[in-house]
């Protein structure tokens, strides 16, 4: 289940272990209310992602540019290597900041 929480005038949406066919609808669905808020700072925080297909990636995107079109900021946390280099192989690291998961 994606939690949503509010933590130093961020917003922190915890994603699942994974973002799928099966479950991105869901994902989408849950993040809504984020989608719409303007001058938002949104943290993903991927620390229990640990695989994302094309659907995740579509989201992400869409969740991106949304908060960004709002004047908010936009990162990803806490990603482990391989959904790294998912994220690198399809150019998302150029035009998202990403932080890798420290050990």
């Amino acid at each position: 289940m994606t939690k949503i929480l509010e933590h130093d005038g961020k917003t922190i949406i915890q994603t699942e272990k994974r973002i799928d066919t099966i479950n991105a609808p869901q994902f989408e669905r849950d993040i809504s209310e984020v989608l719409a808020q303007r001058g938002v700072n949104v943290e993903l925080d991927c620390a229990e992602l640990t695989y994302m297909s094309s659907s995740g990636l579509r989201i992400i995107q869409k969740l991106m540019r949304a908060i960004v079109a709002n004047n908010g900021t936009f990162k990803m946390t806490n990603v482990i290597p391989e959904v790294y280099k998912v994220l690198a192989m399809t150019g998302f690291t150029k035009f998202i900041k990403v932080e890798q998961q420290t050990s």
